[in-house]
Formats: C-alpha cells, structure tokens, sequence
C-alpha cells in the first residue's frame, strides 16, 4: 500500500498516510481543533525489491541487445586440424 504525504495549509504539519491507491485523497486536518485543508505533496515514489535470490540486471534484456553482443564477440580461434584432411585411423 502506498504512503501519501500531506500539508495542511492551516497548522503547516505534514502527515504521513497509508491507503489504497484507489482511495480519495484526504481533505481535512486530522489534527484536533485544527480543521484545516490537506494538500497531498508530490513524493518520491517506491522502489523495486526484489526478494530472493536469482534476479540480476541482466536477466532482462532486450532481444536487440543479446544479438548485439553475440556481434561483437571475437571468432573462436580456428583449429589446429584441417577438415579437408581424412583422418587416419590407427590399428
């Protein structure tokens, strides 16, 4: 559940909040004797966590960025056995 921070135009105290993403925002002072009207403040957001082991930046990568890499990767080196060559075998 998200937390919302909010300000209240009368008294100036800031108030974290709780609720649902599809709740209204609040619009009154929950303060006693105050009354006054709330203005929710932009935040910072959330975060990703991943929990767990396995997830590493790389796991998600975009088709056109593997078959980049695989470009750029040196040839293997050639062998040091000619496939024109028959082998011989041994007795």
């Amino acid at each position: 559940m998200p937390t919302y921070e909010y300000q209240c135009k009368k008294c100036k105290k800031r108030s974290e909040v709780s609720q649902p993403i599809t709740a209204k925002p609040l619009v009154k002072c929950p303060r006693p004797g105050c009354g006054g009207r709330l203005v929710r403040l932009m935040g910072t957001g959330g975060t990703i966590l991943f929990k767990g082991s396995g997830f590493y930046i790389t796991d998600y990568r975009s088709k056109g960025y593997k078959e980049a890499k695989k470009k750029d990767q040196p040839a293997p080196p050639p062998s040091t056995a000619s496939s024109s060559e028959p082998k011989k075998k041994s007795d």
